[in-house]
């Protein structure tokens, strides 16, 4: 595995067919969404129909990306009761289905026979995987991202990835 990794829109701009991203922790703390995640406690809710508000640059790269041909779906494994945290992410995962992700969530108690990696990933066209290593607190480790193509860590991703899958609900039918 190496830590030194291209960054994420080389890698999913390099990508033909898939990408999938699998979550697996109740709480991030990075830096970049820190305000984000205040205002949501404060009360602030993003709207739909207030775009601008909320669409990023990761948006339109998404939409490029889906334009392709390329099929991006994210799964989370989350605790019941939920955290704070993941009720906020819920929230806004519109955002992410606007931009033509699709995104399921699996109760943590539905996945206990599933053979999981241990940090979160990005799989791009089931070859390479990109961990994202973080800090206990949440907060991105150093270094925070390492690549493999080593094809049994491929095929354990893209196993655990689908199994996910195909146990979680879809975001609109998963309530926090």
């Amino acid at each position: 595995m190496q830590s030194n990794v291209p960054d994420f829109r080389t890698l999913l701009r390099e990508t033909k067919k898939s990408a999938v991203h699998l979550e697996m922790r109740d709480q991030y703390s990075v830096t970049d969404e820190a305000d984000q995640f205040t205002a949501w406690k404060a009360g602030h809710r993003y709207s739909m129909e207030n775009r601008a508000e909320w669409w990023h640059p990761f948006h339109d790269f998404v939409v490029e990306t889906i334009a392709r041909g390329v099929t991006v779906r994210r799964a989370r494994i989350v605790s019941e009761p939920v955290t704070e945290y993941i009720r906020y992410e819920h929230s806004h995962t519109f955002t992410n289905i606007a931009a033509g992700e699709q995104v399921r969530w699996l109760p943590r108690s539905r996945a206990l026979d599933l053979a999981l990696p241990g940090a979160d990933f990005w799989l791009f066209d089931t070859r390479i995987v990109r961990f994202n290593l973080f800090t206990g607190d949440g907060e991105w480790a150093d270094p925070r991202n390492v690549m493999t193509e080593e094809p049994a860590t491929v095929e354990l991703c893209a196993k655990a990835f689908e199994e996910v899958w195909e146990r979680a609900l879809p975001h609109g039918d998963f309530e926090v």
